[in-house]
Order: C-alpha cells, then sequence, then structure tokens
C-alpha cells in the first residue's frame, strides 16, 4: 500500500528541500550551521542578504527541471553572500545540494559546465583571498577540492543510474529475444507442417493414373510454390531465433520466375521487361518481388481468367513496377486472406518509394516505385 504523504514526498522532494533550506536558516541554534569559506567581518542580514539568502536555498527547487541553472543562480548568491560579508547561513548548503545534482542530472555540455563553474570558483577564492587576510591558499584548494568531490560523486551516481537502465533495457531484450525464438519455433511446427503436407499430396497427386497435362501441370506447380514457400519460411524463421547466425535472406525469384510459376498454374501472364535488368537483391529486390506476386494473387481472384500484363522498368535510380490486370480488383482497404495491397503500400513506402492501386475503365491497374 502507498502512503499519500510518502508518494507526496517523492514528487516534490526538491521543493519540500528548498523550503527546509530557506526555513532553517531562521531557526536560532541551526541557522548559523551552514557554509562559510572566508572569516570577513559578519554584516548585519538586511533585505539584500534575506534576498540572497532565499535563493542560496531556493534554487534547489529548480533542480529536477534546470539542473544546470540551480547550480548557477546558486553559486552566483554563495558568492555574493560571501563577498558582502552577510553571516553564514544554514541555506549555503544547497550549493552542496546542487552539485550533486548538477553532476548527476546534466545532459549536454558537461564538460563546459565543469569549467565554468571551476573558473568561477577560482575567480571567488581570488576575491576573497584579497579581502580576507586570515584566509590561505591551503583552505581555498581545500574547499574547491570539497565541491569537486562533490561534483565527482553526482557523476557516479548517474553512471549507476545509467548502469542500472542499461540492465533493464539488456533484460528486457533478452525477454523479447527469448519470445520471438519461441514464436519461431510454433511457427515452424505448425506451418511448416501443412506446407510440407500440402507439397507431398500434390506430388503424389500427379502419380494419380488419367490425368491429363493441365492438371498435372498444376500440381507440380502447387508442388516448387510450396518447396520455395518452406524455403522462405525458414529463412525467416530463423532471423527470428534469439541468437541464431543465420541472417540469410528469404531466397528472391526473378519475375520470369514469378511469372513462369503462374502460368504453370493456369494464369495468363504476360511480362515485359525494360531497360538494363539488375540483380533483384535486399530489401529493393525483396519489394519488387511482393509487389509483382502480390499483384499476380489479386489477378487470380478477380480478374478475367487472371489475366495481367507485367511491366517491369529498370530505372538509373530505382526499379518500376506495373501490373494491369482485368475486372475492378480488392478494395484498396481489404486485408481479408492477408495485409494485401495495404502490405505493399507499406512495405514500398517504408524503402521511400510510392505504391498507387486503383481500378482505371474496366482493368485493375497497380504502380509502384521501389528506390534502389
Amino acid at each position: 500500500m502507498t502512503i499519500p504523504g510518502l508518494r507526496f514526498i517523492r514528487a516534490r522532494w526538491d521543493i519540500l528541500l528548498a523550503v527546509a533550506l530557506v526555513g532553517l536558516s531562521f531557526v536560532p541554534g541551526v541557522a548559523r550551521q551552514g557554509l562559510e569559506l572566508a572569516g570577513l567581518p559578519d554584516r548585519p542580514l538586511d533585505l539584500l542578504g534575506i534576498a540572497l539568502l532565499v535563493v542560496q536555498g531556493g534554487a534547489v527547487a529548480l533542480i529536477r527541471w534546470r539542473a544546470g541553472w540551480a547550480l548557477a543562480v546558486t553559486g552566483a548568491a554563495f558568492a555574493a553572500y560571501q563577498l558582502l560579508g552577510y553571516p553564514t547561513t544554514f541555506a549555503a548548503l544547497g550549493l552542496l545540494v546542487t552539485l550533486v545534482a548538477a553532476g548527476a542530472l546534466i545532459e549536454q555540455h558537461r564538460r563546459l559546465t565543469a569549467v565554468i563553474a571551476l573558473s568561477a570558483y577560482v575567480a571567488l577564492a581570488a576575491a576573497l583571498l584579497a579581502f580576507d587576510v586570515h584566509l590561505t591558499i591551503v583552505d581555498t584548494l581545500t574547499f574547491g577540492m570539497l565541491l569537486a568531490a562533490l561534483w565527482i560523486w553526482g557523476s557516479w551516481l548517474r553512471s549507476q543510474a545509467a548502469a542500472r537502465r542499461a540492465r533493464e533495457v539488456a533484460a528486457e531484450r533478452d525477454a523479447i529475444a527469448a519470445e520471438r525464438s519461441r514464436i519461431a519455433r510454433e511457427l515452424h511446427d505448425v506451418v511448416t507442417h501443412h506446407v510440407t503436407a500440402m507439397v507431398v499430396q500434390a506430388e503424389a497427386g500427379g502419380y494419380q493414373p488419367n490425368l491429363d497435362a493441365g492438371t498435372q501441370a498444376v500440381l507440380a506447380s502447387i508442388a516448387d510454390g510450396g518447396r520455395a514457400t518452406l524455403v522462405d519460411l525458414r529463412s525467416l524463421l530463423g532471423a527470428l531465433e534469439a541468437g541464431s547466425s543465420d541472417s540469410r535472406a528469404p531466397m528472391l525469384q526473378t519475375p520470369d520466375e514469378i511469372v513462369a510459376g503462374a502460368r504453370a498454374a493456369g494464369q495468363s501472364i504476360r511480362l515485359r521487361t525494360h531497360g538494363e535488368p539488375r540483380r533483384l537483391q535486399g530489401a529493393a529486390g525483396l519489394a519488387v518481388v511482393r509487389v509483382i506476386q502480390e499483384s499476380i494473387t489479386n489477378a487470380r481472384r478477380y480478374a478475367t481468367d487472371g489475366a495481367a500484363t507485367v511491366d517491369v522498368t529498370h530505372d538509373e535510380h530505382a526499379i518500376l513496377v506495373e501490373v494491369v490486370s482485368s475486372g475492378t480488383g480488392p478494395e484498396p482497404t481489404s486485408t481479408a486472406g492477408g495485409r494485401g495491397i495495404v502490405g505493399m503500400r507499406e512495405r514500398v513506402e517504408s524503402l521511400g518509394g510510392d505504391l498507387q492501386a486503383a481500378a482505371q475503365g474496366d482493368a485493375f491497374v497497380v504502380r509502384a516505385r521501389i528506390p534502389l
């Protein structure tokens, strides 16, 4: 159970600490238990002294939002308070608090902040040495080493927090990798089993007597497609395995192979290639293959007799794919049976390309530009 008061203290500890530093500066017996560098004659505490006192302790409230500014404001107020010879107060301890906080919380320009703080302290020490004949260089060096130690302590706290965050991230990464490995094993067991059974049945069906040539070609195409799917599946699942050394990309088919497979399955597909053909590889090559495959699949479902024309243009900086099929085609937002056009568009746009898919008259046209 969380106590509301404790929750408030955790959320507002900096403000409460600032109030305590300022408040204790006016409590008899505690007020003079502070921080003093020079032994100048005490100057009566006037309105300016009270203002500097409040700033020294109150700037602690800025720590969580602006640790660098909190250190600068507290340091400047402390220096002015010391140079003017006001009596020691509890609020001066705010300088120590902001030093530790700055060492722990400042994200940018840490070295510059340290150099500025050191320069400011050297200037303050030189001024106090000129005013206070009893102050020695050893005293200023000792006090400076104390301040430096507080900064180093804050930096150590920062490094410990960073190491703790790194361990948490590593643990989360290991948990994700273990879950991916488990999913990969389950997918392998389930999908591979069914695809293998499909291949075996298609091959066995091809040996049945009294089959015409068209049926045999269809069964052979199913078996070939199943085997290609198994190769892709094993490569993709290998990438999911935690700690897997198998970094192979899915086996890429060429447009000719994709079209040949569709023709073997009975589709009427026409392929035209423009420009200097290049080898399909990497994410761009995979995007070209998936766009052609998905477009031909859509043609099989929606086009008349599954007919389609595929144009592949090899440009200097991109590959252009256009697939024109008869019929209206699927709805652009449809995801039935797969991600369809939405998946194609996301894949192409992730590479900086663009894809349009829409009905044009009696035809359905898919146009994709895939940057290399």
